[in-house]
């Protein structure tokens, strides 16, 4: 199975609205919840790509019970670690008009010591029957920030791949603990090392202890730094929608890659194919079969583009 972690997972409320005017009242045609967070949109999207997958991470309160009943509708594992708070929510409001989006997060409850504890226990466990794990997201308040340096040493110890999505401090010290691989994107590579350059800020992450770097490029694709070449997949053209999530299942072609041992080249085309099919679903942890899989045949993988190779 590949397992996913969400430290700060979220019940996800998506309003739309014909077009969304500030400062004023505005009426909602359309409303939607999803179990959310970064690992549990992974988790989803591995799934409905036919990987068993199980999910862990921290819930609470009736936020919690929500999610989980929402989860449960699934066909993913709950192995999520109940705390005493609540479960955040994240409200993103679609415009139909433009369909720009606009999006609200809750920082998450605060996890005591023990909970941690707890949750760590659990991780542990899974771990023995895993043969993938992603770590994923921002931290609730309360768990300590080299938190994915830890979960990244106790995965690499019973053997299991990691991937790692995170950014800021928890991003700079999960590298120095050597995941298989770091999934930021530009502006999460660019705060990290100070490089506006996609190539050299990579190259910059690998070198802080990444085995490979596969950073998102917004509209742009995928690039890749490995140690067996450097690779940018592109769509043939810009998927208008919705991005909320695409990073996410971007992840998950990458993790379902790795686990199925393809090259690098299908592994960044069933990223790119899956990212931009995201664009085209109702949210996050979902996308349109048909655009994946008609860009299964058009994404364009390639040495980077001049643009991008100009900053060794």
């Amino acid at each position: 199975m590949i397992l996913t972690v969400t430290l700060n997972a979220a019940l996800d409320i998506t309003y739309r609205v014909p077009r969304l005017h500030p400062h004023t009242t505005n009426r909602v045609t359309e409303v939607a919840e999803r179990p959310g967070g970064k690992g549990l949109n992974v988790a989803r999207v591995l799934a409905a790509l036919g990987h068993r997958t199980v999910a862990t991470g921290f819930v609470g309160g009736g936020t919690g019970e929500a999610l989980r009943a929402l989860l449960a509708e699934t066909e993913v594992t709950d192995a999520l670690v109940p705390v005493g708070g609540t479960t955040r929510r994240t409200v993103a409001v679609v415009d139909a008009a433009t369909g720009d989006t606009t999006q609200l997060n809750e920082p998450g409850p605060v996890v005591s010591p023990a909970e941690w504890d707890t949750l760590l226990g659990t991780y542990r466990e899974l771990l023995a029957d895993a043969r993938a794990v992603a770590l994923c997201g921002s931290l609730p308040p309360g768990v300590p920030v080299d938190v994915y340096a830890r979960l990244t040493r106790a995965a690499r110890s019973a053997g299991v791949p990691v991937l790692l999505d995170t950014s800021g401090e928890p991003l700079r010290r999960g590298l120095a603990a050597r995941p298989d691989l770091a999934k930021p994107n530009a502006d999460e590579l660019a705060a990290l090392t100070g490089s506006t350059e996609p190539l050299r800020a990579a190259r910059d992450a690998r070198r802080r202890g990444a085995h490979a770097v596969a950073a998102s490029l917004g509209p742009d694709g995928m690039l890749a730094v490995t140690a067996d070449g450097v690779w940018q997949a592109a769509p043939p053209r810009r998927i208008a929608g919705n991005p909320t999530g695409a990073g996410d299942s971007a992840v998950a072609g990458l993790l379902s890659g790795l686990v199925e041992e393809l090259p690098w080249p299908d592994r960044l085309t069933r990223a790119v194919a899956l990212s931009a099919a995201t664009v085209r679903a109702p949210g996050a942890g979902e996308f349109d079969a048909e655009t994946y899989e008609e860009l299964l045949r058009t994404v364009r993988v390639a040495a980077p583009s001049p643009e991008i190779r100009s900053s060794k």
